[in-house]
C-alpha cells in the first residue's frame, strides 16, 4: 500500500515471531553491521558469546533471512538485515542513546550564537546535523508569517532577475528568478507596483492563492510579460505551497565518504534524490503529524528506494507547539540510530526555540 507521496507501507515480521534466541542472534547481527557496515557470519556472532555452535547460528540466520530480515550480498559472504530488518530492529529492539551535556552545551551555543538571525540558525542546524551525524543535515525553513512590506524586481541580465521582498518584522529575503522573455524595465516596475498594492502588510500565506487568481483577472492591467513577471515572482518566495520553501542541504560530501555508498551509481541516485526538492521537502513535512522523530528507510519511500538511504527527522516547534519546519539527516541505511535519534531530537528541540524567538 503507498500514499500519494510514495511511501509504501510493507507489513513485516514481528518480534512475537521470533523466538529468543532468533531475537538475540537478530539482534547482535544488526548491531555489528550497523557498527562495521559489513555482512556478519556465523563465526563473529559465535565469538561475541553466543552459547551455540556456528552450525547452530547458521540455521537461525537462515530462518531469519526466510522471513525477510536477513540478506547475503554473496553466496559465501555472512548476513546483513534488509530493510525490513532495520525497520523492525528500529521499532523494537533499538536502545537509543543520549546526548552528552557537552554535546548538548556545544549544540546550544552553535545555534544561539550572538546577533545570529533565523537564516544563519537554519544552516547552522544543518551543518551540525552533518558534522556530528555523519550524514546530510536537511533543514525545511518555515513559512513566513510576518507581513510584507515591500517588493522589488531587480534585472541581473538578459534572463534573469533578483526579486526583493522586506517584510514587517525587518527580515529581508532575495530570490533569483527567471525573468521571461520579453520583460523590459518599465514591466519590472509595473510588476511590483502591482504586487506593492496587493502585497502590503499581508503574510504570502494569506496573500498567494488571492493574488494569482487576481493576476487572472487583472491580465488588462499588466502587459502578458509584467503578469509573467508577477507568477514567477510569486512562485520564488516559500509562500507555504510546500515546493516552495526553502530546503537547506549540508555535508552532501559526508555521504561519498560512507563505504556502503563506495558505488558511484549509487552515490549519484543518492545526490539525485537530494535534487528532488518538492519531494523531499514533502517528505521532510510528513513529520508534522508526529510528536517526535521520524525514520524513513529505504523503500519505505519512493524518493529512496533505489538509493537505499534513511532519513531520520523531527519537527522544530514554537513555544505553543506550532510546527514551524523540519529538520533531519540523509544517509545510508546503516546510519547509527541510537546516536542520531537524540541528535536530530534535541537539536530540532533547541532550533524551535530560537527561529520562535
Amino acid at each position: 500500500m503507498t500514499n500519494p507521496l510514495g511511501m509504501s507501507f510493507v507489513s513485516g515480521p514481528t518480534l512475537t515471531e521470533l523466538d529468543a534466541r532468533a531475537r538475540d542472534i537478530f539482534r547482535r547481527i544488526v548491531e555489528t553491521y550497523l557498527e562495521t557496515g559489513e555482512p556478519v557470519g556465523s563465526r563473529t556472532i559465535s565469538r561475541a558469546g553466543v552459547s551455540l555452535s556456528p552450525a547452530s547460528i547458521r540455521n537461525t540466520m537462515q530462518d531469519l533471512a526466510e522471513l525477510g530480515l536477513l540478506d547475503a550480498p554473496h553466496i559465501s559472504a555472512g548476513r546483513m538485515p534488509t530493510h525490513v530488518g532495520l525497520r523492525l530492529f528500529v521499532d523494537g529492539l533499538l536502545e537509543v542513546g543520549d546526548l552528552a551535556e557537552e554535546e548538548r552545551r556545544s549544540i546550544e551555543a552553535r545555534l544561539t550564537a550572538h546577533g545570529r538571525s533565523m537564516e544563519d540558525a537554519l544552516n547552522e542546524a544543518s551543518a551540525i546535523l552533518s558534522g556530528l551525524a555523519g550524514g546530510a543535515g536537511v533543514v525545511v525553513a518555515p513559512s513566513r508569517e510576518a507581513g510584507v512590506k515591500h517588493v522589488e524586481f531587480v534585472a541581473l541580465g538578459p534572463d534573469q532577475a533578483l526579486a526583493i521582498m522586506v517584510f514587517d518584522d525587518g527580515q529581508v529575503e532575495n530570490r533569483l528568478m527567471r525573468k521571461p522573455a520579453g520583460v523590459t524595465p518599465s514591466a519590472l516596475a509595473e510588476a511590483s507596483n502591482f504586487l506593492n498594492a496587493r502585497l502590503r502588510g499581508r503574510t504570502l500565506v494569506d496573500a498567494r492563492t488571492e493574488v494569482s487568481r487576481e493576476v487572472e483577472r487583472a491580465r488588462r492591467e499588466l502587459d502578458s510579460a509584467s503578469a509573467r513577471l508577477v507568477e514567477e515572482g510569486l512562485a520564488a518566495w516559500s509562500g507555504g505551497a510546500e515546493h516552495d520553501r526553502a530546503l537547506i542541504v549540508r555535508g552532501r560530501a559526508n555521504l561519498l565518504g560512507d563505504q556502503t555508498l563506495a558505488d558511484l551509481e549509487r552515490v549519484r541516485m543518492l545526490f539525485d534524490d537530494l535534487e528532488q526538492k518538492e519531494q523531499l521537502i514533502g517528505l521532510l513535512d510528513l513529520v508534522r503529524d508526529a510528536e517526535g522523530v521520524r525514520i524513513f528507510i529505504g523503500a519505505e519511500t519512493r524518493l529512496f528506494s533505489l538509493s537505499g538511504s534513511a532519513v531520520i527527522a523531527a519537527p522544530y516547534m514554537s513555544g505553543r507547539q506550532k510546527v514551524l519546519g523540519a529538520i533531519g539527516v540523509i544517509g545510508p541505511a546503516r546510519l547509527n540510530y541510537a546516536r542520531v535519534i537524540p541528535l536530530v531530537d534535541y537539536t530540532a528541540r533547541v532550533l524551535g526555540r530560537i527561529v520562535d524567538g
